[in-house]
């Protein structure tokens, strides 16, 4: 099978996507473990009124990015329309969430007051994982659409959509114009 586009640049942004949302998994735990805590004068962390519920939608987003990559990574070893539906869906529903992420992340931005270092990556991040995950969802959305940059819903290379005397099945008698 031929290699295509998007299987060829939805790999890199796949694998990049999961690194991002593991670190920001990362933080985004030990910020709210400060913040539940009640250590919000650590130098790295600080906040403001916005900052539990970013926190909390940034490790949501977080733990749906990392599951949905795993559906990604199946689709691209797979690379089928059954594998492609799973893996568009997912993706679909973690950018979703990031972006509710995101709009906290330039709430709390908006807000202002002290925020450490660790909670600035955090926002950072999401702001980033929100752009290259939408990216990645129109790679992988791009199939349904055209062969060229996926599998494509008229690939019959499994034998979906065609007679059985047509891909040589086991079975099929090859006899023509007999009735019963």
């Amino acid at each position: 099978m031929a290699q295509t586009v998007g299987r060829n640049v939805a790999a890199p942004l796949l694998f990049l996507n999961l690194v991002m949302y593991f670190i920001t998994l990362g933080f985004s735990s030990w910020c709210l473990n400060k913040f539940i805590n009640r250590q919000t004068n650590h130098p790295s962390f600080g906040g403001n009124g916005a900052t539990e519920f970013f926190l909390e939608f940034a490790i949501l987003a977080s733990v749906l990015g990392i599951v949905s990559k795993f559906a990604g990574g199946n689709h691209l070893r797979a690379w089928r329309n059954d594998s492609l539906a799973a893996a568009g869906s997912s993706s679909l529903v973690a950018w979703a969430v990031t972006v509710l992420a995101f709009g906290l992340a330039c709430k709390e931005i908006n807000v202002g007051g002290h925020r450490g270092w660790r909670l600035r990556i955090v926002e950072a991040f999401i702001i980033i994982l929100t752009l290259t995950e939408l990216l990645y969802v129109l790679l992988v959305h791009a199939g349904l659409y055209s062969s060229r940059y996926g599998p494509g819903y008229r690939d019959t290379d499994y034998g979906m959509g065609t007679h059985p005397s047509e891909t040589g099945a086991k079975g099929t008698t090859g006899v023509a114009g007999t009735r019963v």
